[in-house]
């Protein structure tokens, strides 16, 4: 395990999540996170020139996130900024999880990150995947991605936020994950303190590892949206179903051969990858940072 000696694996989180999908396998959480990565200001921030709406309030009806330390920032991935991105490496979340964390598998190649899950024996594990999060948490605003996921039965690949007990924080989460067993569809899921149950799957047309769509949520005090490919699919205003930590940000591939009736029965035909074209963050209160954003849309 290469992570930093302060770092320690969430053993409860996965094993509570790994029982929770065995259990309930039709309310199945996301999966088990890595380590937490070291905490840094965020230093990537890509979009200085941002301008706040001047009759925004960034906390309506919520309370302040001290510790959401991250800016602004668009990602296109011509390169690997380590400074900004901890890479998962050396280890595994649980024994529901087929494949060791490897920064073999992250790696970045014409404008895509690539995240790739193969067959290769790493340390007790046969095959190997690719993970990586930020190092700074990030609080309210619009979190958008654009990817192309993996294909296979048995496969997660995911974009997410995500704290908890490791951090010393309640366990809050949301979540996009398309799930090998269908890769037709997306599903979307949030966790506040630990309770999740709150999944919708959304229909993606022509298939989520066939080309790239676009993913986002806007998360404000007092409402959670999701988006896909710009149109509004979940709007969440319950606030009890609605997380209120400063979180991480993950993109991330892994594979199971237990959670079967969640992910599919795990079949192995070769190396597949999950390429991401663009990541991004708005802090709440901002203007759309770039042409494709969602927030560009809305009034």
């Amino acid at each position: 395990m290469t992570a930093p000696a302060r770092q320690i694996r969430p053993a409860f989180r996965a094993a509570a999540r790994a029982f929770a999908a065995l259990a309930v396998l039709a309310c199945a959480p996301a999966y088990a996170q890595a380590p937490p990565a070291p905490e840094a200001p965020a230093t990537q921030a890509q979009n200085p020139a941002a301008k706040h709406r001047p009759d925004t309030n960034p906390h309506p009806g919520g309370k302040p996130q001290p510790d959401a330390k991250g800016t602004s920032f668009v990602e296109n991935f011509d390169r690997l900024d380590r400074s900004f991105w901890f890479v998962s490496n050396g280890w595994n979340n649980g024994a529901h999880q087929n494949c060791t964390w490897s920064q073999r598998q992250v790696t970045t190649d014409g404008g895509n990150l690539k995240l790739t899950f193969e067959e290769r024996q790493n340390k007790d594990r046969k095959n190997v995947c690719g993970e990586i999060q930020t190092r700074a948490r990030f609080g309210y605003g619009t979190y958008e991605a654009r990817y192309k996921s993996a294909t296979g039965p048995g496969l997660n690949s995911a974009f997410f936020t995500y704290i908890g007990p490791t951090d010393k924080k309640p366990w809050d989460e949301i979540d996009f994950e398309v799930l090998g067993k269908n890769v037709d569809q997306v599903q979307l899921n949030q966790y506040i303190n630990g309770k999740g149950k709150n999944e919708k799957i959304v229909p993606v047309a022509g298939g989520a590892d066939k080309g790239f769509n676009d993913y986002a949520f806007i998360w404000e005090p007092e409402r959670l949206r999701y988006f896909l490919n710009g149109k509004l699919v979940q709007e969440v205003t319950d606030p009890s179903k609605i997380p209120q930590n400063a979180q991480k940000i993950f993109l991330s591939l892994w594979g199971s051969d237990t959670l079967k009736s969640w992910m599919g029965p795990f079949a192995y035909s070769g190396p597949t990858t999950m390429e991401v074209d663009r990541i991004a963050y708005t802090a709440l209160g901002e203007d759309c940072a770039f042409p494709q954003s969602v927030l560009c849309t809305l009034d």
